[in-house]
């Protein structure tokens, strides 16, 4: 089977305004490079916009209405300090959230093997009750509980490995032996949150880095701590927030990680799902602000997914 792509032209719209990291052009990189020869047999789809429903199961109602009500017919407003919203934003989160439900329901369904979500805004450090971080909804969280409560999966993971700690994941999660979050982030960092004690109900690994933590710090949270707690947790099905701005390239942080840190954990996830979800893996895009690196680590992630 193959890999499907998810994405939607309204991603591209959404504009947090000039100079802001989180531009449009990250996405116009990510889709650059899996235009490349070599990514001719994705399946690619257009991103339906996300059910009510669906963002219920994470958001509270007065979250989802203020955000949405918050859209402006036209400038920007900001939600916070670092997140700010355009006339095309809530569009553009409808879809990234929709993306990850309809890769979903195609990988539970046996459409593909897995699927990418080349998707915009993010959605990791988006909390049940706010916005935060650039993330307006939570699309890894909205995907997982999707998988949880339509399809009737009895263990959903999400795995994180962007820079920055997924404090809207762990939150949605944290109660919920049902539902298990990994994380390895820079700390400290933003958001602050993240610590090895942070364990919910036995179903939160994180394994915060040093800054300055290369390849092998990187591999080795891997291989000694979160791979064997999602090996004895045995998901039905992986769902990956794909950050990839603990590049040695990216401004954000100060983590050394490079394309071949990438392909490695990616391969390793791939993996790990074949060994307990029939193959069944969900990878949604989180951060990455160097549009080079970022362009060239999704490129081998996506291609580790469809060599799977």
């Amino acid at each position: 089977m193959t890999t499907i792509l998810y994405t939607h032209p309204d991603c591209l719209d959404h504009d947090p305004g000039p100079y802001h990291p989180e531009a449009p052009a990250r996405l116009r990189a990510v889709l650059a490079a899996l235009a490349a020869p070599g990514f001719a047999a994705l399946d690619r789809r257009e991103a339906p916009a996300a059910e009510l429903d669906d963002l219920l199961r994470v958001h509270s109602r007065r979250h989802v209405e203020h955000i949405l009500a918050a859209v402006p017919q036209a400038g920007h407003v900001a939600l916070d300090a670092d997140t700010v919203i355009s006339a095309a934003s809530g569009r553009a989160a409808l879809h990234a959230a929709g993306a990850v439900v309809a890769a979903v329901d195609a990988v539970v369904a046996g459409d593909a093997a897995n699927a990418f979500c080349a998707v915009r805004p993010p959605g990791h450090h988006a909390e049940p009750e706010r916005a935060m971080g650039f993330c307006l909804f939570n699309n890894a969280a909205i995907g997982a509980l999707r998988a949880r409560i339509v399809h009737g999966l009895d263990r959903v993971a999400v795995v994180d490995f962007d820079v920055h700690h997924g404090n809207g994941t762990q939150a949605a999660f944290a109660a919920d032996p049902s539902l298990f979050y990994a994380s390895t982030h820079q700390s400290p960092l933003y958001p602050g949150t993240g610590a090895a004690d942070e364990t919910g109900v036995g179903n939160i690994v994180n394994a915060p880095l040093p800054p300055l933590a290369g390849s092998k710090h990187f591999r080795h949270a891997f291989g000694a701590k979160i791979l064997p707690a999602l090996d004895q947790f045995g998901p039905d099905l992986v769902i990956v927030s794909a950050g990839f701005d603990a590049h040695r390239a990216d401004p954000l942080a100060q983590l050394l990680l490079d394309e071949g840190d990438y392909r490695w954990v990616s391969q390793q996830l791939v993996a790990l799902a074949a060994r307990h979800a029939q193959g069944r893996l969900v990878s949604t895009l989180e951060g990455g602000y160097d549009l080079a690196a970022l362009a060239a680590s999704a490129a081998v992630h996506v291609a580790a997914l469809m060599a799977a």
